[in-house]
């Protein structure tokens, strides 16, 4: 069982930058591959950003690439998505979630695990 806990959402200016931040709780964080997904309003969830178990592999939907890092500290547990240049269009509830498989980092039924979401608001 691993328990998901996401901070560091907020309200920010676009062009501005956040880290978000997802605690896990046990001890087999360092065997689960982690994704960050969101859902803006209105639209379904979709995938941004994805790590492997060791973070030598990272996988980023198109829309964010080259603006958004994603890396991992097993010692603390802790996955994070760092964001910079920031449009109104990355307004969204963001989503840590946790794959034991690893096999498909992009698609949401891969994954087993999901935290509640932190909200992410960029003004225009």
């Amino acid at each position: 069982q691993v328990q998901l806990v996401e901070s560091g959402g907020g309200l920010v200016q676009a062009g501005g930058s956040l880290r978000l931040s997802c605690a896990a709780s046990g001890r087999t964080f360092s065997s689960y591959a982690m994704g960050w997904f969101r859902r803006a309003p209105g639209k379904e969830r979709e995938f941004v950003a994805a790590i492997s178990i060791s973070g030598s592999r990272k996988y980023y939907a198109d829309s964010v690439k080259g603006r958004f890092a994603i890396s991992r500290d097993n010692a603390e547990n802790t996955v994070y998505l760092q964001m910079n240049s920031l449009k109104a269009e990355d307004t969204a509830v963001y989503y840590c979630a946790a794959d034991y498989s690893g096999l498909q980092p992009s698609l949401e039924y891969d994954y087993d695990y999901w935290g509640q979401g932190t909200q992410v608001t960029v003004s225009s």
